[in-house]
């Protein structure tokens, strides 16, 4: 054979075998657990672990068959976090204070997709707010989520508002307290010029003759 070809061959072989280390080097890392979870296979454990909304990891891998993560403090889940898990099973989310306002939408709308025999909506219920407190998710109507919808520039709007009112009001008691203050100014001062005026004009003729020059 050739020497070229069995050159050509070697790097042939050099380049596959390169290439299936970076294959299995990505599926190691897309396969890998999260961070503040355990995994047993394709089972990832979540659950007890105080998770938030922003604690909670951004991925999981594509073969996940079972995701627990009940028991933490999850209030809403990010859009998108369950839909490319084709693999996924069962899902806890049990035992989480879930705020059923606009960040409940994606949630809700994954539970209603999931099979009839699923039990996944199974302890998902409302801790807010207080009128939809204990409600299931997957059972809530649209009309009542999008009427529980709290915006921050709503809040911003009122505050601004009611902060212009007071400034407005503050400054009617400051101008209305000015006035009195000018009117109660003018009134002591004309009472002082009368006192100081009757205190310099002579009381009769008497007194002008008390100051007459005396004759030679």
């Amino acid at each position: 054979e050739p020497a070229g070809s069995s050159t050509h061959s070697e790097s042939n072989c050099k380049k596959q075998s390169h290439l299936l280390k970076t294959r299995r080097t990505e599926g190691q890392r897309s396969s890998a657990c999260p961070h503040l979870c355990s995994c047993h296979g394709s089972q990832v454990d979540c659950s007890s672990r105080s998770l938030t909304a922003s604690s909670l990891p951004s991925s999981f891998s594509a073969g996940t068959s079972e995701l627990r993560l009940h028991n933490n403090l999850l209030t809403t889940l990010p859009n998108g976090l369950l839909d490319d898990l084709t693999s996924l099973r069962s899902v806890s989310l049990h035992g989480n204070p879930w705020a059923c306002d606009c960040g409940i939408l994606y949630l809700r709308a994954w539970l209603l997709r999931q099979p009839a025999g699923s039990r996944s909506h199974v302890g998902v219920n409302c801790s807010s707010p207080p009128k939809l407190r204990g409600r299931l998710v997957a059972y809530l109507t649209e009309q009542e989520v999008l009427d529980s919808c709290h915006y921050w520039y709503c809040d911003l709007a009122l505050a601004s508002q009611v902060c212009l009112l007071v400034f407005v009001v503050v400054q009617a008691a400051l101008l209305v307290a000015l006035i009195f203050f000018l009117k109660r100014f003018e009134k002591v001062s004309k009472e002082a010029k009368r006192i100081t005026e009757e205190s310099f004009t002579p009381a009769d003729g008497q007194r002008e003759n008390e100051y007459l020059p005396l004759k030679p």
